[in-house]
């Protein structure tokens, strides 16, 4: 907030107009118009947001740290949609001269759930009516772009192919260089994350932001490296590569390979400090892994003492070392290990695996007598994970109450014998179609989810009640000159909004249907 406050509020003026409804882009905020045209606000470079996965919207109000931002005016937070039935994409419409931009954007939403919506065709884009061949087309999206499970990312090919540029949010490894989908023919920016957050591969690539220049239909990224990240280096040791060195008989060989990793140790700290960008600003200690597979009758040592010899020279010194074992195969001894098949598959998957998963992978073993009879595991799995993302403590109990009440309903409409064998098999039967129809069972979910926030903001408003009481592009161009002979319209002020608030025909794209990319 101070460095929003600091640098992009100002009396610098803005040079472009949104011509697109602002109530229809931030119908979501208290305050449904662009920063820099509030009459009480004075800024000089408005900031245009999606939410990510760790500010989702929650709680009783569905709200999200952006919304505290946006309502202090220092960003502008688009891309919000809380529907489990429909997304509809409407862009901020954005000019400049004879430059336009449609810029989309889309808040973070479980990948199972977003999946399925883009399946089932429930995703439209939203397009201008008039003159659509004309506008720079930018897509933000803050969604897994990796394939974690079969549903647990959102391909590139669900994205409508109309779209320019997309720049994808989540991914931690800086892949900033657009890059092409053939099938698709938009482009791809993966910016990355600013610092490392995990002593993985990707987290060691070099950290860039980029500035991208448009101009009608051409784009350049212009990567700009960033010089007060922490360094990060890590390096691979695979012990059995090395036979003529560590003899797995030998009763000395645990000292060889700690004096081993030792050296590589060092050298990367001697490369951490050759490649140093003298930046004041930069931390002094790096972030060190090494990855060591004793495979092959190989024992690990004592990390914690190997580790007092690094405290004051690295970032990380109690996990420097990362000891693990690959499955030995008999008929593949020779075989060299692939550490990145391996890797993603220890640490992603492990990362990754969702709760949702779990519950449904456990009824699925578990006894008869343990089995649902009356939730589906979709739906207890989606109540459990909003218990466990977003302390929804009541999300469980509101869920079963809810479809408890609806199977009531449903007996007492068809007058069943209170048999007990018709009673189990009628409720068997509604349950398989409940779990055939995922819209109205993901609406089952969201209400036992709205019943659980309500229950506990009322809880909230009680005890706080009692407080008081107590007295307490496809088209990717070289560089872009600065050179401006546009018809640059007059410089806009922070100050009015009394323009560029009014309405602008649109025509609707829906992903998976033969108008894909084309007005209606």
């Amino acid at each position: 907030m101070e460095l929003l406050r600091k640098y992009c509020m100002g009396d610098r003026p803005v040079q472009f107009e949104v011509l697109s409804d602002q109530s229809v882009n931030f119908s979501y905020s208290k305050f449904p118009w662009v920063n820099y045209q509030d009459e009480n606000l004075n800024i000089s470079i408005p900031v245009f947001s999606v939410h990510g996965n760790h500010d989702d919207p929650t709680g009783a109000d569905a709200l999200c740290a952006l919304d505290l931002l946006s309502c202090a005016g220092l960003v502008n937070h688009f891309g919000r949609s809380t529907s489990v039935e429909k997304i509809d994409i409407s862009p901020i419409l954005l000019q400049k001269g004879r430059t336009k931009i449609a810029l989309y954007g889309l808040g973070s939403i479980p990948d199972e759930r977003l999946y399925r919506m883009f399946v089932n065709k429930q995703v439209t884009m939203l397009r201008p009516r008039e003159d659509e061949s004309i506008w720079f087309n930018l897509f933000v999206i803050h969604q897994n772009r990796s394939k974690h499970g079969n549903t647990n990312y959102i391909p590139e090919q669900f994205l409508d192919d109309f779209l320019d540029l997309i720049i994808w949010g989540h991914e931690h490894e800086c892949k900033i260089a657009p890059t092409r989908n053939e099938q698709q023919l938009f482009y791809v920016s993966q910016p990355g994350s600013s610092v490392a957050t995990s002593l993985s591969p990707g987290e060691a690539e070099k950290k860039h932001v980029g500035l991208l220049r448009i101009k009608n239909k051409k784009m350049n990224m212009q990567k700009i490296p960033l010089q007060t990240v922490r360094q990060f280096f890590i390096d691979d040791v695979v012990l059995a590569d090395y036979p003529d060195i560590f003899n797995p008989d030998n009763p000395k060989v645990t000292q060889d390979i700690e004096n081993f990793c030792i050296e590589k140790i060092e050298s990367m700290l001697d490369l951490a400090e050759r490649e140093r960008l003298g930046n004041t600003r930069q931390p002094d200690k790096p972030l060190i892994r090494l990855r060591v597979d004793y495979t092959g009758g190989f024992e690990p040592f004592n990390t914690l003492r190997f580790s007092q010899k690094f405290v004051d020279k690295t970032a990380n010194p109690k996990d420097i070392i990362h000891f693990f074992r690959h499955k030995e195969q008999k008929d593949k001894k020779g075989q060299s290990i692939n550490f990145e098949k391996f890797e993603s598959k220890t640490s992603s998957e492990g990362a990754t695996l969702r709760v949702e998963d779990l519950v449904k992978q456990y009824f699925q073993t578990a006894e008869k007598n343990v089995q649902l009879s009356l939730l589906t595991e979709r739906g207890m799995g989606e109540a459990v994970q909003e218990f466990v993302d977003k302390e929804e403590k009541d999300a469980i109990e509101e869920l079963v109450k809810f479809q408890l009440e609806k199977t009531q309903r449903f007996l007492k409409e068809r007058n069943i014998d209170p048999e007990e064998e018709k009673i189990d098999y009628e409720v068997r039967k509604f349950r398989e179609t409940r779990k055939e129809n995922t819209n109205e069972e993901d609406e089952e979910v969201q209400e036992a989810i709205n019943r659980a926030r309500a229950h506990r903001s009322q809880t909230e408003d009680v005890n706080m009640s009692d407080d008081d009481d107590d007295g307490m592009g496809k088209k990717f161009s070289m560089p872009l000159s600065d050179d401006s002979d546009d018809n640059i319209p007059p410089p806009t002020r922070g100050k009015g909004r009394g323009r560029a608030r009014g309405g602008r025909g649109q025509s609707t794209s829906t992903r998976g249907t033969s108008r894909r990319g084309r007005g209606l």
